[in-house]
């Protein structure tokens, strides 16, 4: 599996923070405490990172990735009753705009909840 061992210490980071804080805060909240967790693993990350989108070779507008860790897997947090179809869509179009393969998706609902992503096309490599 792509990045196993390092997707495997942030799913640990994951379940720390939502174990430690719980149920019902702001994503905001949760993406600062994971940026606390993931340095203290030692890991190099950073949040709110600009991405431009483009279509057929031109920009058509941004987003920001909640958090990208060594520059390799892209985060998207989530803080809702659970993770819907849109949720997985929106993480796959985030790494169809970047040269990145893997994303993670976490949910800070009642019951944690995570899923894995890879996609792989021209910009890659």
């Amino acid at each position: 599996m792509l990045y196993e061992e390092l997707t495997s210490e942030i799913i640990e980071v994951f379940y720390k923070v939502y174990n430690t804080l719980g149920y019902g805060f702001l994503e905001k909240v949760y993406e600062n405490a994971m940026m606390i967790e993931l340095k203290k693993a030692g890991l190099e990350c950073k949040n709110q990172c600009p991405i431009a989108v483009y279509y057929e070779g031109e920009s058509v507008g941004d987003y920001s990735a909640d958090i990208i860790v060594e520059n390799l897997i892209i985060l998207e947090l989530k803080a809702a009753e659970a993770l819907v179809d849109e949720h997985g869509y929106q993480l796959i179009n985030y790494l169809k705009a970047t040269d990145r393969e893997v994303g993670l998706l976490f949910n800070f609902g009642k019951k944690p909840q995570f899923k894995r992503k890879i996609f792989t096309n021209d910009r890659k490599g």
